[in-house]
Formats: C-alpha cells, structure tokens, sequence
C-alpha cells in the first residue's frame, strides 16, 4: 500500500519524526486525559454550583465572589504564604550547608548523601506524617528528651504558635533534593578560581561570597521556584498531623481547599480556589524571573 507521495508504509512509518511521535504517544494521551481535559473540567465546575451527586449548575462568578468573605479562605492564604515563604529559605540555607560540607569527597561521602537525600524520598508519605505527629505529641519523643535535659514539654500540635512550626520543621527536614542539586552545581565551578582567589589573598569566607556564591545563583534561583511552588503545594503534612487546627492555625489552602470539595460537597468552590491558587502560584512565578536579572549570574564561567 502506498500514501500520497509514493511510499510504502512501512517507509513512512520508518521515519525519524514519526517514529516520535508513536514513542511519545503514550505519554501524550496521558498528559491530555489526565491533565488537560480534567483542568478544562475543572474550569467549567469552578463557574458552576456543584456538589458530585448533582449536575453542575453554571453560576458565572458566584464562587470567586465567595472567596473574599470567606474569612477560612483568608486564613488558609495567609497560613500557606507564612508556610512557604519561611520554610523555603530555612529548606535551602540548610540544603546549601550540608552540600559545603559534602563537597569534599571521603570514603563515607556517598553514604552521607544517601541519608540526606532519604527524607526527602519519604518525607511526603502518610507513615512519616504519623510518625512526625507521634512525635510532637504530648507524651512524644520531643518531650521526652526535653524532660530528660530538665525542660518542660509543650502541647506541640495544640499550641497555634508552635503546631505550625511542626509542619515547617518536617518541611525543612526534606532538603535532601535541593542538597543534591547544590552538590552537582558546586563540582562545575572550576578549582583554577579558588586558586588564584588563593594566591591574591583571598580567605575561605571571602572565596565563598565572591566566587561560590555568584556562581551558585542559577541554581538557588531554580530550587527557589522548584521548592516555592512545592510550599504553596503542600498538603499531606497539614492534612495527617493537625488537619489545620488547633484554631485553624496550621489550615494550608490545599486542604481548605480539599475539605471544601470533598467534605463540604462545595466542589465548584473547591475547583475555583484551585484557579485561584494557580493564578497566585503563577504571579510569584512571574515576579521570580522578573527579578532574576537583579541577583542571578547568567554571565557564564
């Protein structure tokens, strides 16, 4: 059988850029079932009153009107933006100094980097949200060692001023893949810099912000944008250790935004803080690489 032009099929199907788009095909159905249309979905529901068990019913702006006299919705905007915006720099200074200390290579080095780099695989899993919740409790291991040094324990999750320092404390704890990220970047810095940086006088700390740091800027940019959107995100921790309370202190817009879907039955509500959220993560996205050009060294090596 031949096409149009005169080849076989078998020839038109040996060709590079067909043969591309048959490999990439399974993932481009995917990506259009399982991304593309359930967002259009999502769009439509979110103009709409609708709550699973009945057809959707179109409301035009109705719920994002909802939002801004909601004051739950407020709160859990301004929980998530305290929650991102503190616990993403604390994240990165401490991925930055362990991959410091990481960067010179011992016989034990890769066994460090597995186990900086494990919390981060696990870290978002229901077990170790149980076990970060078993061990702020009020009879939790954090207590106990505190009472064994002379120091009375708190009621972690219990208290608005410290139950959302749990969730930072667990977010901070998986560094591991920005750690990776900041251990590859310092390899590519080339050692004849530290060298003459060496013989003008330069100690380590001068070396460090004058040619470290300049250099590293492209890759704290990314993992800033990487673990920013993850904060904005975040949801497994919040929903498993405090459920947004005590006073609705640790309430992330994820799970307000969950509640509101599948507890409340408000899923147009739920689908509209979804394009909310999406718009506020896409703005911070933008204001990012607006600033770039201020502080981030593209110039090269």
């Amino acid at each position: 059988m031949e096409n149009k032009k005169g080849k076989t099929f078998k020839e038109w199907l040996n060709q590079e850029h067909v043969a591309g788009y048959i490999c990439a095909l399974p993932f481009i159905i995917g990506f259009l079932a399982f991304m593309v249309v359930p967002m259009c979905i999502s769009l439509y529901y979110s103009f709409c009153d609708y709550d699973i068990l009945n057809p959707p019913v179109f409301t035009g702006l109705k719920n994002f009107q909802r939002m801004f006299t909601d004051t739950r919705w407020l709160t859990a905007l301004r929980v998530t933006f305290y929650f991102a915006f503190v616990s993403t720099p604390l994240r990165l200074i401490f991925a930055m100094i362990v991959a410091l200390l990481l960067f010179r290579s011992t016989k034990m080095t890769g066994v460090y980097r597995a186990m900086y780099y494990l919390p981060s695989m696990i870290g978002g899993s229901v077990a170790v949200a149980i076990l970060w919740k078993r061990m702020f409790a009020v009879d939790g291991t954090v207590n106990i060692l505190l009472d064994k040094v002379g120091i009375r324990g708190l009621a972690w999750l219990g208290l608005p001023s410290t139950a959302i320092w749990t969730l930072i404390i667990l977010a901070v704890w998986q560094f591991g893949s920005s750690m990776l990220i900041f251990l590859s970047s310092l390899k590519q810095i080339p050692a004849r810099l530290y060298e003459a940086a060496s013989i003008d006088g330069s100690n380590k700390w001068q070396q460090f912000w004058k040619i470290t740091l300049p250099l590293m800027t492209p890759t704290i940019f990314f993992n800033l944008v990487m673990q920013l959107i993850n904060g904005f995100l975040a949801f497994t921790q919040c929903y498993i250790i405090t459920q947004g309370k005590p006073l609705d202190s640790t309430l992330f817009y994820t799970v307000y935004m969950y509640q509101q879907s599948f507890e409340f039955s408000s899923t147009g509500y739920g689908a509209a803080m979804a394009w909310i959220m999406l718009a506020i993560v896409a703005l911070i996205t933008w204001i990012l690489f607006a600033t770039k050009k201020f502080w981030v060294y593209d110039g090269g090596l």
